[in-house]
């Protein structure tokens, strides 16, 4: 098996903060989507995910996040 194909720990990091937002959707909230919750602004749940995205995508080279 091909290394490239295993998932590396930016991307479990990512899958785990996948889980834990749709965790919070589905039986935390009851919502579909973090779109519509009154906290989506603030919420740090939301936000760590935003970021799990971007280190998936650099895989943590330089550079920073900012929303």
């Amino acid at each position: 098996m091909d290394n490239n194909n295993l998932p590396d720990d930016w991307d479990l990091k990512l899958e785990n903060k996948l889980l834990e937002l749709k965790k919070c959707q589905q039986e935390t909230m009851n919502i579909g989507s973090c779109t519509q919750c009154s906290k989506f602004f603030e919420c740090d749940l939301r936000k760590n995910y935003v970021k799990a995205v971007y280190e998936s995508m650099n895989k943590g080279s330089s550079g920073g996040f900012e929303f």
